[in-house]
């Protein structure tokens, strides 16, 4: 099966589990008999309408290729980092620090990977951005007030959804060998893996849920949720070794760390939403909240995903 017929058929797969959800959250309407349940079934359509927009979108860029995921991953990432900064305070001071890292720091990270220069763009956030950045803004506009604390918050929301996030599109390039052309695929694994994870967890906790892993932080969030959610993303994530370049073992092994690190990234960016007495990043995807909300997860798994892959499958 060339890399093509390989994708037209995990993003048929997609669909028909979406094609089940809706069929499945359509008898749960009809079944719905008290206000809680059908306040609970129309959060659950919402959210699977959301996902049919998500996933015609991402097709369609994947359907493009290398310069629409780029793209899309670039405004994705402008949108989640305005989320960030939205519902932090800012100050007159720090326009300049704003202004360089929505139209300088965050097209140039992406450029790096649309012109395939590693080395550049796996420092140039954590060493040029946040070296300069700082310097720049205390030079040009010397606001000492509370500097370390905003500082510290750009710099969050940068790595966050900036420097993160782009290492989902970085997986495009990796040359792995016996794999070529078909790196599309191992995006589209990391975020099927990440997002089904959130969704089984979240199914898991539901049904079978009672202990709060972190309650002062995301009470919905329990140990029978992460562990009945978290195996079956994993064994999920097996079961699709054919679209890697992993033996079932290894896409276990894979799957497991996306698993555990979205999960981790959840919880972590849940206590800064706390700590900032908001429930949601933002209001765009019904049924979702913000795009750092569907993210978050991806946030913290892209990076080590990537990292891994390259240690051990890149010459």
């Amino acid at each position: 099966m060339n890399p093509q017929q390989t994708f037209y058929w995990a993003l048929a797969g997609v669909a028909a589990l979406l094609l089940l959800a809706t069929l499945i959250g359509w008898l749960m309407a009809r079944r719905a008999n008290s206000e809680s349940s059908r306040n609970t079934v129309a959060n659950l359509n919402a959210r699977i309408r959301a996902w049919w927009a998500m996933v015609a979108l991402l097709g369609f860029a994947f359907w493009l290729n290398k310069p629409a995921v780029l793209v899309l991953f670039t405004l994705v990432s402008f949108m989640a980092l305005r989320e960030f900064v939205t519902l932090t305070p800012t100050k007159p001071g720090d326009y300049r620090q704003l202004f360089l890292s929505f139209f300088i720091i965050l097209p140039v990270q992406y450029l790096l990977i649309g012109i395939d220069w590693y080395g550049l763009f796996s420092i140039f956030i954590p060493v040029f951005g946040f070296l300069i950045v700082p310097a720049y803004t205390v030079v040009r506009a010397p606001d000492i007030d509370d500097f370390l604390t905003r500082i510290a918050k750009v710099q969050w929301g940068v790595m966050l959804a900036v420097y993160c996030i782009s290492h989902a599109p970085a997986l495009l390039l990796l040359n792995i060998p016996g794999y070529e052309g078909q790196n599309l695929l191992l995006l589209m694994y990391l975020l099927l893996i990440v997002q089904m994870s959130d969704v089984l967890q979240y199914v898991f906790g539901k049904l079978f849920g009672k202990t709060p892993v972190a309650p002062l932080v995301s009470p919905g969030k329990t140990v029978e949720g992460f562990i009945g959610g978290g195996l079956s993303a994993t064994l999920l994530g097996a079961a699709l070794w054919w679209m890697t370049p992993f033996r079932p073992l290894q896409a276990a092994g894979m799957s497991f760390v996306i698993v555990l690190m979205g999960f981790l990234g959840g919880l972590t960016l849940s206590a800064i939403k706390r700590s900032l007495g908001v429930k949601d990043w933002g209001t765009m995807i019904e049924g979702h909240g913000g795009v750092l909300d569907r993210l978050d997860s991806v946030s913290f798994a892209a990076p080590i995903f990537f990292h891994l892959t390259r240690y051990f499958f890149v010459p």
